[in-house]
């Protein structure tokens, strides 16, 4: 991802939930978890880790799908059912955003690929950095160091 123009807006399959960015990311991912295949029907998820203040839904509202548990809020258009983004709990500085959902998605790639250990054999991201979980959270501050100088900022 070397041009990550700004604001940038988005929404949902149906239009319904619309969304802007007005911040740079600071990471980007793509999970290999079974959870986030299910949730995406796909052999992976995609998510673009955005500051929380740099994130807003400017239209409509989203409903809370997927997991229902203290972990994180999986927020959902309610008409078209598209997973949008995530809300970790308990780590309100960032919203993790399908980058899918972007009405210019172009620049996006994976720098960071976790949940190897359940990746399907076919999946490949070309993802810099590979993890058979999460990366610990003491790597965390070194990979978005790295991430912003992969993408040229």
């Amino acid at each position: 991802m070397t041009d990550w123009t700004l604001p940038r807006e988005g929404g949902c399959r149906c239009g319904r939930v619309r969304l802007k960015v007005t911040k740079a990311p600071l990471v980007t991912m793509a999970c290999h978890c079974t959870g986030c295949q299910r949730m995406s029907s796909s052999a992976f998820s995609l998510s673009v880790a955005i500051p929380a203040d740099g994130f807003e839904v400017t239209e409509g509202e989203t409903v809370i799908g997927g997991l229902h548990g203290a972990d994180s809020a999986h927020h959902f258009c309610g008409w078209c059912m598209s997973w949008m983004f995530t809300r970790p709990r308990g780590m309100d500085w960032f919203v993790n955003l399908r980058p899918t959902m972007l009405d210019d998605t172009s620049g996006i790639a994976p720098f960071i690929e976790t949940y190897t250990s359940e990746k399907l054999p076919f999946a490949e991201t070309g993802a810099v950095h590979s993890f058979e979980r999460f990366p610990p959270m003491e790597a965390m501050e070194g990979l978005v160091r790295d991430f912003a100088a992969w993408q040229g900022r």
